[in-house]
């Protein structure tokens, strides 16, 4: 299956050239941020099961699927797609002016290779040449995130790297979840802002009764490790966008906070 608005993956198994051979994909759903004379608009659209056509569903939609893993074990899992006001919940990311807006295409995130048809090319070189991007600056100066999979990258670059682009856009001084003073972008440096050590601003279901976002050595005592270890709606992060767990990526938080000195007493 596939969201079409995945920017940035690969599908290889699905590709033909750099196109989609719709014999070996599904498509689920296409969200849509359309630019208005007033601002971005919202728009989540449902492919029907012909595969024929998507309509527009603004009150979201949820499908039963199968998800079949690398070593061939099936699980059902319930899709959700979002209804057209769930997704501010991601997509206002400046608190304060609420306006919705593209999310994940910073440079430092999108400056990387990718497989085309005609071989590998860095992609923001890539749109700079067929005529998607402009007044790219000097390629050197690009900022450029790691490889959250690359494990010859120390565990603090690869966990940094994961929550920034999984957690950052609501984690900040400006987002959505700036009120939980928990700022998880790539900018931050202060190491209580990033957790650790760090009491909740509210206890309860969505702290799992733990006493700090990060404990030292101890991924089992983290609030930041349940949270993004559980499927309940009441306690998942992200909040949105998920009905599973992303066990490759909790295994890295677990083992960057398992890697980490002190404690908390």
């Amino acid at each position: 299956m596939l969201r079409t608005d995945d920017y940035g993956s690969d599908y290889v198994a699905g590709r033909v050239g750099e196109t989609l051979d719709l014999d070996r994909v599904r498509l689920v759903e296409t969200r849509l941020l359309v630019k208005r004379a007033d601002g971005w608009q919202a728009l989540p659209y449902v492919w029907n099961a012909e595969q024929t056509e998507a309509t527009l569903e603004i009150a979201g939609d949820a499908s039963r699927l199968q998800l079949v893993g690398t070593s061939g074990e099936s699980a059902g899992f319930t899709y959700v797609v979002p209804d057209a006001n769930q997704c501010a919940g991601c997509h206002a990311d400046n608190h304060t002016k609420k306006a919705i807006a593209p999310l994940g295409p910073r440079a430092r995130h999108l400056n990387k290779d990718y497989p085309y048809a005609g071989g590998a090319q860095n992609q923001l070189l890539h749109w700079q040449q067929i005529g998607y991007l402009s007044e790219l600056p000097e390629f050197a100066g690009i900022p450029r995130n790691a490889d959250y999979a690359d494990t010859s990258l120390s565990l603090e670059e690869r966990a940094r790297a994961y929550l920034d682009i999984n957690c950052g856009h609501c984690h900040n001084p400006s987002g959505a979840a700036d009120t939980s003073g928990l700022m998880l972008a790539h900018m931050e440096q202060d190491r209580r802002r990033l957790g650790l050590c760090k009491p909740p601003v509210a206890a309860g279901t969505g702290s799992g009764n733990r006493l700090f976002a990060i404990v030292p050595g101890a991924p089992d005592k983290s609030i930041l490790n349940f949270r993004v270890e559980s499927t309940d709606p009441g306690a998942m992060m992200p909040e949105l966008g998920r009905s599973l767990v992303h066990e490759e990526g909790s295994e890295l938080l677990r083992q960057w906070v398992a890697s980490m000195p002190g404690s908390c007493s």
